[in-house]
């Protein structure tokens, strides 16, 4: 479709819309974060080796779905900002502070728009294990487990029984693989493997091939 035509920036929304699975969960010890590894432009798979959890922080992290460029030029912002913060003042920019920014610089530019959905999760001692869903707009939600991308619906209907509020990382991650497994099996814009990340105490880490293949998810 030529750009010119009017249809161009519905035709573009559409086609972000389609592709990319992640989710994150809160845990009594931290968060977790998953990811298909999945990149597509439309019917069309770009890349299959995707990573689409970022780290912003050595307690902080994003999932990134949507336009890739987008995605990328918002991840380095928010990774400038929690550099900047850690060295005024001597301390980690806290996960809602973050959350809040990356909020603030998608709604300022609204009227040319960041075609993202961002899940921003973190850990801190004061805060615990936190994650907050943002849109493109800038729209500011927290819950206790989040999905975004074309998968979502499907990732959810896993997510919703099998998510127990207390539960540790270690339980959790095998949930979070799961769900994503059930996105790849039933959604076209999601596949390839998954990805899994884990913020707590420690910092942050991400699963080895050896810890997600003993899992047994298939997809």
């Amino acid at each position: 479709m030529h750009p010119k035509d009017n249809r161009y920036p519905e035709y573009i929304a559409e086609q972000i819309k389609k592709g990319t699975t992640t989710c994150a969960l809160t845990c009594k010890d931290g968060v977790v974060l998953a990811a298909d590894t999945r990149a597509s432009a439309g019917f069309f798979i770009a890349d299959r080796h995707v990573m689409k959890i970022q780290k912003v922080d050595n307690h902080l992290a994003m999932t990134i779905a949507g336009g890739v460029a987008d995605a990328q030029n918002l991840v380095d912002t928010m990774r400038y900002n929690a550099n900047i913060f850690r060295l005024e003042n001597k301390e980690n920019i806290p996960v809602k502070s973050a959350a809040r920014l990356c909020s603030n610089i998608l709604f300022n530019n609204r009227y040319f728009p960041y075609y993202v959905q961002i899940i921003m999760a973190g850990y801190t001692n004061e805060e615990g294990g936190r994650i907050y869903n943002i849109d493109l707009f800038g729209s500011l939600t927290t819950e206790k487990f989040i999905s975004t991308g074309s998968g979502s619906p499907v990732a959810y209907g896993y997510l919703e029984p099998e998510y127990k509020e207390g539960m540790s990382v270690n339980d959790a991650y095998k949930v979070a693989m799961q769900a994503i497994a059930a996105a790849i099996r039933r959604n076209a814009g999601t596949g390839d493997n998954i990805n899994v990340a884990i913020i707590d105490k420690d910092g942050y880490r991400e699963l080895s091939k050896e810890q997600k293949a003993a899992v047994g998810v298939v997809f």
